[in-house]
């Protein structure tokens, strides 16, 4: 089974996901790209039990737009986040596709809050499933439980 190993900035705080991600996917809201940094967020998920998160880390929360409480975990030195989980998708954690610094990822099948694009971003590919919310951007089968992207 393929191990994927991604890291916070300075390397402290370790995650790795066995198997391949349930979903990959990029979301253009608001706090998707404050956390990023950038003008959206790539992710991936899989199953609880298939990650796992080593080093110290602190914990942040907040409401998503959904209603959901989001926990974020992040490096306390450099404040990377390297997981998260949302109430909507239960059963699953996300982790941003960056902490795995790998170009050969693969791609999001799901853009989601695409209200919220910059103009000038394109998410490319004939199989992506595009959306300006979460709620109606749902792969059936694919995720664990009945979640909103």
């Amino acid at each position: 089974m393929q191990k994927r190993t991604g890291t916070c900035r300075c390397g402290q705080l370790k995650v790795v996901c066995e198997g391949e991600p349930v979903r990959v996917s990029v979301c253009h809201c608001l706090e998707c790209q404050k956390r990023s940094g950038s003008a959206f967020a790539t992710q991936a998920r899989w199953p609880d039990a298939r990650v796992s998160l080593t080093g110290r880390a602190r914990s942040w929360e907040r409401v998503a737009d959904s209603g959901h409480k989001a926990t974020y975990q992040f490096c306390p030195d450099c404040g990377s986040t390297v997981a998260y989980v949302i109430e909507g998708w239960p059963g699953v954690i996300a982790v941003p596709v960056g902490a795995f610094a790998d170009p050969h990822f693969p791609p999001p099948k799901f853009s989601v809050y695409e209200h919220r694009k910059h103009a000038w971003v394109t998410v490319l590919g004939d199989d992506v499933r595009h959306s300006s919310t979460p709620s109606t951007a749902r792969e059936p089968g694919a995720g664990i439980g009945k979640s909103p992207a």
